[in-house]
């Protein structure tokens, strides 16, 4: 069973905050802008570039976003709680927290909010995307559940890309948050849950970078 980031045993993870501050990713794993790169802290930078380093000749990781301050994440939890109100006339103050989790964590535990999670994809050397079974921050409801990693309505290219980005990260130790092919952590509470941590080492930070 999927365990969302709504679930109360995410929150119940105890938190040691390492301290460390954000740092920008390095050129090789994105395309932004000079001065634009998305921030993340060390220790999911160092397994990002673990995990580029095991992808075959030709396929690249490009990551899309990485922190995100606290007002963003709060603005996007809003925008799609509405559309499901919208969607789901009466819909319960429960349900509606649980149904807007699939999508985006709640503020508390929310792992870009701690520099801990990234949301990326694979693409060629002339920066294309590869087709990954549908696009990067679909809903469940745009992506009719293509968004979920395990979806069994994608194409098999789709289906072996997915399990290519699946062995680079999970082998460098990063956890997929199940609804989103495309969302990757190293150090927050779901990270430490799903592996048997015992403390996620990464909570909310402000973007303070490194030096």
């Amino acid at each position: 069973m999927t365990i969302l980031l709504s679930d109360p045993r995410v929150s119940a993870v105890p938190l040691h905050d390492d301290g460390e501050p954000l740092v920008a990713l390095p050129a090789l794993l994105h395309s932004a802008c000079p001065g634009s790169a998305p921030l993340v802290r060390p220790g999911l930078r160092d397994r990002l570039l673990e995990a580029a380093a095991e992808l075959p000749t030709g396929v690249l990781l490009h990551v899309v976003e990485g922190h995100r301050p606290v007002a963003d994440q709060q603005r996007i939890i809003a925008a799609y709680s509405a559309q499901l109100r919208a969607a789901r006339p009466g819909i319960g103050p429960d349900e509606l927290h649980h149904l807007t989790s699939r999508y985006v964590a709640p503020l508390a535990v929310a792992p870009h909010v701690a520099g801990a999670a990234v949301d990326l994809t694979l693409v060629d050397t002339d920066g294309t995307q590869l087709d990954l079974g549908c696009p990067l921050d679909a809903t469940p409801e745009q992506s009719r559940g293509r968004c979920y990693f395990a979806a069994a309505d994608i194409s098999r290219e789709a289906r072996v890309h997915r399990t290519l980005l699946a062995r680079a990260l999970a082998g460098a130790g990063l956890v997929n948050y199940p609804t989103e092919w495309w969302h990757w952590s190293f150090g927050d509470r779901y990270w430490a849950l799903t592996t048997g941590a015992p403390h996620a080492l990464y909570g909310p930070t402000e973007a303070r970078v490194a030096a």
